[in-house]
């Protein structure tokens, strides 16, 4: 395989930033240093430029370029490590041509006269491996590409592509040609009481997992509690078990939060759990686990393994045994991880179910239940394959129908997982004659030869991979940090392409507009695969296929892109400096396997699973650019301490999300090129005043949207007024920020409130708390002329929603809006707002004029109605009993309108009778209720495109309520319901 060169260019054009900038800036260089510096950045530039010809070359790379490749790689990376120690160590000059200017010089000069003469050395030596691995080229005959390649790949890639990707919904994708999954539905669904196992075995890309997680997501409403897990190669059991319990609890999680989340109109008594036992029971035996592995620290590792296996073992008897369940176990590798996982499942006969999905039928056919059924996955028809193919290229290129030969889709051998990555291929390319497209099959398998193997389906991957322009092939490579079937979040990952400099402005595009569009497209070009959309209609998260990633990690590991310890796959460093370190496991083994490498050059950390066992200290703390620690625990062990943070001072993307961290350091301002600070889910409530420091931050995240917990912010936090775009899960309070200080903050894109002061009935503070609310009601005026697209408050406060309507310059360009809380009427202003796509409001304002009026917004994707009170809320219940009695119990959707509205989505205890017009929400998809009772459903075969139905009842579904779900169920025809009690 060719060795990709998108890495190394992109390393070399975010080092040329940073010398420019080194130029730029006027620090005190010993003498000739700054005629060096801009001599290698001359010679970089010229490297860079040739790297881009070659990323172009259609041919593989012989030996000679791909060695040269690498040993421009290294020297770019040492160059860049001097210059990071250099910015860390140095401070610009200070200006000023009076006395104490010149004093204060002279006394810095004194000061730093030994690290600058060190760093001029450094640099001199750079130079001189910049000069020799040029004329290395010339002097070993190291062949030049064709240039004229580069603008009939690039050409017009932003101008023309660059454009809002088609706002859908996303499910699981139904598997073609799979006959059999009525037969499969009636097993999983049977009656029989004993535990039993469904098998799914073929080999890889033949559509194994889309088969299971279609049969998962059809059969799942039956059974009460659920989990999906994906199995490594290698993988310890244990983990896998303890994924399942994660699982659980987050399905736990869930369900509790239906329950808060519609409770408003319920007495305590039905307030409880649907599980009781489900999160304090998952909680009680995470915290037993934790003393375990505290206790058998002096046991030695045989006797820790033993109890914690114990500890998984009873904790998932506790949240299995009574219940019915359905397990989802993918890619399962070998017989001894299958038995070792069965032996620890809940033997029930509550009518459980287990779908297991391997290559190997050996390890699909070990005996281990009575009641089992294995199902062989078969290729392709050729009537299915092309089926398959012409729906992934999702109707993009109408006119590509006739211009593609069945050559494109035959070669693939019937494989789903070729067929879609060559779709993907075709979506992307500008070709339009067919003898184009047949000597790319050509070139790929020779007549009459087809994809049968995996190593035979790496030939597609590779060619679409070298058809990447070059700054993709940099983005797909970073996706081999994630672990196999891990989902990774959108915004996520484009915030660290940013932070990485992985992407820059283009063509008058903003950096974030650059990295979505290199997002969709990889999405567009089946790199990566949507699992999971927003209300809005945009990826929420995304996956890579398993093989796809395979190919990815190989590509990575020959350009040392990156090094991943735990992975599935083995990774050989090429070079004995790590430049960005992946954990996917950190048990002890682990930690230290990374203690072993040489982590001072580390730039980029990203671990999965617990800091118990990692070792900080032996980073280089001062060039670390990307700590992304989501989800991990152990910030209260002595090894790892939040306070280091604020010693990676060229820190620019920093993660918290959902960790145990309770408090910043104070010295946080410290972290002066921090991009991203994201502390969502933590217990982080306070940001420290030194926050205001921080003069490149572009997004703060904090709050809890679970628990409706708020992040106070200091008033020092206006010194980031000129960076900041997204400012979400914040407080207003007195005392802390001041409402009308937002007017600072003119370059906000988003800004959540998830708390307000509630006046109370004492004069002088009911006076203050009004006067702070009309302050912040100006402020979103003012930042609505400026680029506010995003504004959710999700508030108790009435008097502030009151306020709203009153607005005098409406934020007439958003295009998210979300008010929560005692909403009696929506905003007059809200059906002006002519860019709005996702509209969430509280279900107060729910009845039927309100519909007449949204009715009016064209461009509304997704339209929710909610109850978001935490516990019972009487003067909710009150708004909602005179709104039933105002419109006679009834709820009206208007014809016409809601041209564009796909998303329709109504949680509310009590649901009154809902009627659809004819012709009312012609484009509507999918229509989501959550509810206690309903007392009606009317009209839903008026419904043009309706596809899902989606009905979640809180509690026991009996009287009206089931009468109702009986006959949907009997009378459903164009659209699936799927009911959930």
């Amino acid at each position: 395989m060719d060795l990709a060169v998108g890495a190394s260019e992109a390393t070399i054009k975010s080092l040329l930033t940073k010398l420019g900038t080194l130029l730029a800036e006027e620090y005190t260089l010993v003498r000739g240093v700054r005629g060096d510096i801009q001599f290698i950045k001359d010679e970089l530039a010229s490297m860079q430029a040739f790297l881009s010809n070659l990323s172009h070359s259609k041919e593989g790379h012989d030996d000679q370029t791909d060695d040269w490749i690498q040993q421009i790689r290294e020297v770019a990376y040492d160059i860049e490590d001097c210059v990071d120690d250099y910015t860390h160590s140095l401070d610009p000059d200070r200006r000023g041509d009076d006395l104490w200017s010149v004093i204060v010089r002279a006394l810095y000069e004194l000061r730093t006269c030994w690290p600058r003469r060190s760093i001029a050395a450094k640099i001199a030596e750079l130079k001189e491996r910049a000069r020799d691995v040029g004329e290395r080229r010339n002097r070993y005959g190291v062949p030049n590409p064709d240039p004229a390649k580069k603008k009939s790949s690039l050409g017009g890639y932003f101008a023309a592509e660059h454009q809002e990707t088609t706002r859908r919904l996303v499910g699981i994708n139904e598997p073609v040609g799979v006959n059999d999954m009525t037969k499969l539905q009636h097993w999983i669904m049977s009656e029989r009481k004993d535990l039993g196992v469904l098998s799914i075995f073929g080999f890889g890309g033949v559509g194994k997992t889309t088969t299971a997680k279609a049969l998962y997501r059809i059969c799942g409403v039956k059974f009460k509690r659920r989990a999906m897990v994906t199995v490594s190669h290698g993988t310890d059991p244990d983990d896998v078990l303890k994924d399942i319990l994660k699982k659980l609890k987050e399905s736990s999680v869930h369900q509790q939060g239906q329950i808060h989340s519609t409770a408003s109109t319920s007495t305590k008594k039905n307030q409880a759990s649907p599980d009781p036992q489900g999160m304090g029971f998952y909680q009680k035996h995470c915290s037993r686990l934790s003393q375990v592995k505290l206790c058998a620290r002096s046991e030695g590792e045989d006797g820790r393994a033993s109890k914690e296996h114990e500890a998984i073992k009873k904790a998932l008897k506790g949240q299995l045994e009574k219940d019915r369940y359905l397990l989802l176990i993918d890619d399962v590798w070998s017989s001894s991880t299958w038995q070792q996982i069965w032996n620890c499942l809940p033997k029930n006969f509550e009518g459980s179910r287990v779908i297991l999905t391997t290559r190997f039928e050996a390890v699909a056919k070990t005996s281990l239940v009575d009641y089992q059924l294995f199902y062989k996955m078969k290729v392709l028809s050729s009537k299915d394959a092309k089926e398959l193919f012409y729906k992934s290229l999702g109707g993009r290129q109408p006119g590509q129908k006739d211009q593609v030969p069945a050559r494109v889709w035959e070669m693939c051998g019937g494989l789903p997982l070729p067929i879609v990555t060559m779709a993907g291929l075709v979506a992307s390319k500008s070709l339009t004659e067919q003898h184009e497209w047949i000597e790319v099959c050509d070139s790929l398998f020779p007549r009459p030869q087809v994809c049968h193997k995996p190593e035979e389906f790496m030939r597609i991957v590779n060619y679409c991979y070298t058809a990447l322009p070059g700054d993709l092939k940099t983005c797909s490579l970073y996706l081999c940090l994630f672990p196999k079937g891990r989902n990774i979040g959108r915004k996520r990952l484009i915030r660290r392409w940013i932070a990485v400099g992985f992407v820059s402005e283009k063509q008058g595009l903003s950096v974030e507009d650059v990295a979505e569009t290199c997002f969709n497209q990889l999405v567009e070009r089946k790199i990566i695969r949507p699992v999971e959309h927003s209300s809005d209609g945009k990826v929420k998260r995304c996956q890579v296929h398993d093989m796809v990633l395979e190919y990815i990690i190989s590509k990575a590991s020959d350009e040392n892109f990156a090094t991943v310890v735990g992975s599935q796959w083995f990774m050989p460093t090429r070079s004995n400096k790590v430049r960005r370190l992946a954990l996917h496991s950190t048990d002890s083994k682990r930690a230290k396997e990374a203690d072993r490498m040489n982590l001072s050059h580390v730039r980029s950390l990203t671990v999965f699973g617990s800091l118990d066992h990692l070792h900080l200290k032996s980073f280089k703390a001062g060039i670390v650019q990307v700590l992304d620690l989501e989800g991990c625990g152990g910030f209260n062990e002595n090894r790892f301490s939040v306070s280091d943070i604020c010693k990676m001072t060229l820190l620019k993307y920093l993660s918290l999300r959902g960790t145990d961290v309770k408090k910043l350091p104070s010295n946080i301002g410290d972290l002066k090129y921090l991009e991203t600070l994201d502390v969502r889910e933590t217990k982080v409530c306070v940001l420290p005043p030194s926050v205001g420091q921080l003069e490149r931050i572009r997004n703060i995240l904090g709050g809890d949207k679970g628990t409706r917990t708020a992040l106070k912010v200091p008033r020092e936090i206006k010194g980031t007024a000129k960076t900041l775009h997204v400012l979400s899960g914040i407080e207003i309070a007195e005392g802390t920020n001041n409402a009308s200080e937002l007017n600072h903050f003119t370059g906000l894109r988003k800004l959540a409130i998830y708390k307000l002061p509630i006046s109370d009935q004492n004069v002088a503070s009911k006076k203050k708390s009004d006067h702070m609310l009309k302050e912040l009601i100006s402020s979103i005026q003012y930042l609505s002329g400026y680029y506010l697209q995003s504004l959710i408050v999700d508030v108790e406060s009435s008097e502030f929603l009151i306020l709203l309507d009153a607005m005098d310059s409406p934020p007439v360009y958003l295009t998210a809006l979300k008010l929560s809380g005692r909403l009696v009427k929506i905003p007059k202003w809200l059906p002006d707002l002519g860019k709005l796509v996702k509209l969430n409001l509280s279900a107060t304002a729910l009845h039927t004029d309100t519909l007449k009026l949204l009715s009016k917004l064209r461009t509304l994707f997704s339209l929710t109605f909610s109850v978001c009170a935490a516990k019972h809320d009487p003067d909710i219940t009150a708004i909602l009993v005179k709104n039933k009695s105002n419109y006679r119990g009834e709820i009206f959707v208007p014809a016409g309108g809601f041209l564009k509205l796909k998303l329709i989505r109504i949680f509310i205890p009590h649901l009154p009778s809902l009627n659809f017009s004819e012709g009312a929400m012609s484009a509507l998809e999918r229509l989501e209720l959550r509810f206690k009772r309903l007392e009606g459903l009317h009209g839903m075969d008026k419904l043009e495109s309706i596809h899902d139905v989606i009905m979640t009842v809180d509690g026991q579904v009996e009287g009206t309520t089931k009468l109702i779900l009986d006959e949907l169920k009997r009378a459903q025809g164009k659209y699936v319901l799927n009911v959930q009690e």
